[in-house]
């Protein structure tokens, strides 16, 4: 595979291994595509699948081959027998965890945009938002930005995958969702795009899976989680419920993280990315729950259970996310697994943002 001219979007560098498992992985994929040992993984047994730096790597650097691949890596990988059995064994093990973790959700008799609502009510997780928003210092607001680029410089991928195998209602919902999450086809509106900036006024690196390196198990695990249900068909109700999830508890934290941002100093550049979820995903929310996930279970009911599973995971790996990097920096510890690298200068050659107003005072309580 040859090294594309602008490296900004992808593919990403191989990253270094963790482990047994995701060191066989890596080193396999430096080469042409050959069988793996068919006994690679049979014993995979980790104490805490959701949490195994080894397991969470190996199930990222196989979804990855489904994303933009990896730089270097021939793209044959990606549909390669031995090593889609050996993703195969690894999301046998990550999903039986997750299932631990949340149990069966039960579907209430109001429906599933109710018990949507009522998960996300009864979501107790530790206020992350709130400690970005109030305390934390710079140091901390970068490592956190860090973390979310996993996921964030693909913004909307994962789901997009629903979008063959739905029809009707929750299809034209999804595309609705989608479409904003895309810029409505423009580059310089686009979620991805839009945090792009952010990483550069936070003197991080842009580049497409640039700290998938320094990013721990409970980091990969929430992208990994979208990944796993993103892939299979068969799991598509509990993609909607995730996306539902995902959509229902972004609007306020969002609001917290583009004030934190302001508290220390930064700009309207900086904050774009979330101001702009502020006001879309109050939106989003509602399309997400009664239009998204009711209009799929109106078609299938027999999806409704699976929409609360994929909610609940959701909300679940997140509080560990959560949960992680409070206590890291509550022990005074960082939370990536090497800090994050000093800041650098503001780049100049990102796509230029369309001039807005700002934020109204409202919207910085």
């Amino acid at each position: 595979m040859s090294e594309p001219a602008d490296r900004r979007y992808g593919p990403a560098t191989l990253p270094r291994a963790r482990g047994p498992l995701s060191a066989a992985v890596v080193e396999a994929l430096r080469l042409p595509p050959h069988d793996l040992p068919a006994d690679l993984g049979v014993d995979l047994d980790p104490a805490d699948p959701i949490t195994d730096e080894d397991l969470q790597l190996t199930l990222f650097l196989c979804y990855e081959l489904h994303y933009r691949g990896w730089l270097g890596v021939d793209e044959s990988w990606e549909w390669q027998p031995t090593l889609l059995a050996l993703r195969a064994r690894c999301e046998r093990v990550f999903e039986a965890a997750l299932r631990r973790l949340v149990g069966a959700p039960s579907v209430p008799a109001a429906g599933v945009a109710a018990g949507l609502a009522e998960l996300v009510a009864a979501d107790d997780g530790p206020s992350l938002a709130a400690t970005l928003q109030r305390r934390a210092d710079l140091t901390q607001f970068r490592e956190f930005v860090v973390h979310r680029s996993v996921y964030h410089l693909r913004e909307a991928d994962p789901h997009s995958w629903a979008l063959p195998r739905l029809g009707g209602p929750a299809k034209a919902a999804l595309v609705e969702i989608q479409t904003d999450e895309y810029g409505n086809g423009r580059l310089d509106r686009m979620h991805a795009e839009l945090f792009r900036h952010t990483l550069d006024r936070l003197g991080l690196d842009t580049t497409y899976g640039a700290h998938v390196d320094v990013a721990p198990a409970v980091t990969l695990a929430t992208n990994n989680l979208m990944s796993l249900f993103g892939l299979h068909r068969r799991l598509r109700g509990a993609l909607l419920g995730h996306l539902a999830a995902f959509e229902m508890t972004s609007s306020l934290p969002n609001r917290r993280y583009g004030n934190g941002l302001r508290r220390l100093g930064f700009d309207e550049v900086a904050t774009r990315f979330y101001d702009e979820h502020v006001e879309a995903d109050a939106v989003h929310e509602q399309i997400a729950a009664h239009d998204l996930c009711g209009g799929l279970v109106r078609v299938e009911p027999a999806l409704a259970a699976d929409v609360l599973f994929g909610a609940a995971a959701g909300l679940a790996v997140d509080r560990l996310f959560a949960a992680h990097l409070l206590d890291s920096w509550d022990a005074g510890r960082s939370s990536l697994r090497t800090p994050a690298p000093p800041a650098l200068p503001p780049k100049v050659s990102l796509v230029a943002l369309p001039a807005v107003a700002p934020p109204a005072p409202s919207a910085l309580v």
